[in-house]
């Protein structure tokens, strides 16, 4: 049984033959299908404030990010078993146009349950375009080559991260919020028509079983846990107890089901057999939700606790894409030079630096403050997420590739998910417990002309409470940190790409 993941293996198929100028235009694809899904998160979190100002419901803000991300993760694993099943392009294509129906519906909200709901849609559609555009170009590049071609996708997400803000605050402020939603829309129908014109797969697929009740004892279970978590502050206590009852229930019936279905939605397997696999998803898991939380409340501070502008909130935010990028190809050199193991350890350690920095951060140190914290924490995202992504591709063949690829994106959306539902919680249990009746108010302090209405003394007060809360939050942001040097740690400590075999 492999400990390092390596297992050479001699592929049936080798995509990774196919004439160059072919290769380049799927990955200029599967790069544009990565842009339009990493693109979504950064252009929400700076829209977010003007939306809740416009449709209200500040206690359902994390809602937004939170119902996305899970119905992103739960059907990853369906889509990985489908891909490895039916190929990757039709399965793409399901995806896509998904996401973007979801996209057109969440620009036509006109209240915070509708885009809630319509954002639960399009995770459903996101679960299958970043998956497995990952996993084409796992299929048609090389180990050796994937080290640089994860760090340039890795890359995407920073360029994504810095035109998101930015382009999310100008929409906001000269157009409109609902723009944020179908900016996306022509670039995924661009992705589909380039991966249907020059990705040519092999016809012969692998049998394979969907784990659909699986998904959904998943998909419930922790509905119910973010239930508890964003509004148990404001529940009944019958209802508190039952919605966790819900969670613990559905998780015992999930473990039973996942020990005996043939082909589990939980790569048990896979984890049992790569430590890799194992280590890297879950570490990408921890790492996933440090960044939502800095992603999704790094804006609300700037503009609700500073006062400043979404323009300025999308600034401070877009600098952790910058640092992202170069530590993306920085990353990708650096794990072939040294091993995965180092280069996941001083990404974690910026993880914490850039936590730290956030933690001191006060609506007195400004913006710049901000930036710092925000900058290390992109060095941290870029050197983590492109070891932990380019180890557990190396170390499986190419019909397990779906599945490990999928391993790894679920768990890192669940982390994100259940990221998204504790820090909001933090910070709602944070405003109920100094001062409840700051919750319903919020809104005002994220819309200008409503801020410049509020009496100097109320204004003081609830920047207060909401720099306290948001405090809060990037203290677990530190916590978690710590939490994924752990699993940096327990990489094995001489594997790189170099040493993983070549396994196509």
């Amino acid at each position: 049984m492999p400990d390092e993941g390596f297992r050479p293996t001699t592929a049936r198929i080798d995509l990774t033959q196919a004439p160059s100028a072919r290769r380049t235009l799927v990955l200029a694809a599967c790069l544009m299908a990565t842009f339009m899904a990493a693109v979504e998160s950064s252009i929400i979190a700076t829209a977010m404030p003007t939306i809740v100002a416009d449709l209200g419901g500040f206690n359902l803000f994390s809602w937004v990010f939170a119902v996305y991300l899970l119905t992103q993760a739960v059907s990853i694993p369906v889509y990985g078993r489908l891909a490895d099943k039916y190929g990757r392009k039709k399965v793409f294509y399901a995806g896509a146009g998904l996401f973007l129906v979801g996209s057109a519906l969440c620009g036509l909200s006109r209240n915070m349950v509708m885009l809630i709901v319509f954002r639960a849609l399009q995770g459903f559609g996101a679960g299958g375009v970043q998956p497995i555009a990952t996993t084409i170009l796992g299929d048609v590049y090389t180990p050796t080559e994937r080290a640089h071609i994860q760090g340039l996708v890795s890359s995407v997400f920073g360029i994504a991260a810095v035109l998101g803000p930015l382009l999310g605050a100008f929409l906001v402020e000269q157009v409109n919020w609902q723009l944020v939603f179908w900016v996306n829309i022509p670039i995924g129908i661009a992705a589909i028509a380039m991966i249907a014109a020059f990705l040519q797969e092999p016809a012969e697929h692998h049998p394979r079983r969907i784990d659909y009740l699986g998904s959904f004892l998943l998909m419930l279970s922790i509905t119910a846990l973010m239930v508890v978590l964003v509004q148990g502050g404001g529940m009944s206590s019958t209802a508190l107890v039952v919605a966790g009852a819900i969670c613990v229930a559905t998780l015992v019936a999930l473990g039973l089901h996942e020990t005996t279905t043939p082909e589990p939605m939980l790569p048990l397997e896979l984890w049992r057999q790569y430590r890799v696999i194992a280590v890297g998803s879950f570490g990408g898991a921890v790492i996933s939700a440090v960044m939502t939380g800095v992603s999704a409340f790094l804006p609300t501070y700037v503009q609700g606790a500073m006062g400043r502008s979404a323009l300025a909130g999308g600034l401070v935010l877009g600098a952790m894409s910058v640092t992202w990028a170069v530590a993306s190809f920085v990353g990708g050199r650096l794990m072939v030079r040294t091993t995965y193991r180092l280069t996941a350890i001083l990404g974690t350690l910026a993880l914490i630096a850039g936590s730290a920095v956030l933690i001191s951060l006060t609506p007195e140190r400004g913006a710049i403050w901000a930036t710092t914290g925000s900058l290390l924490i992109g060095i941290g995202m870029g050197l983590c997420n492109t070891t932990f992504i380019v180890s557990i591709q190396a170390a499986v063949p190419w019909h397990q590739r779906g599945a490990a690829t999928s391993s790894c994106m679920f768990l890192r959306f669940v982390g994100q998910s259940l990221g998204a539902a504790a820090f909001g919680a933090v910070l709602n249990l944070t405003l109920l417990h100094q001062r409840p009746e700051a919750i319903n108010m919020v809104d005002r302090l994220l819309e200008r002309s409503q801020r410049d209405a509020l009496p100097a003394a109320e204004l003081a007060r609830l920047t207060d409470v909401v720099a306290f809360g948001l405090h809060n939050t990037y203290v677990l942001a530190g916590v978690l940190s710590v939490i994924a040097l752990g699993f940096a740690l327990l990489l094995p400590p001489r594997l790189s790409p170099a040493r993983q075999g070549n396994t196509q």
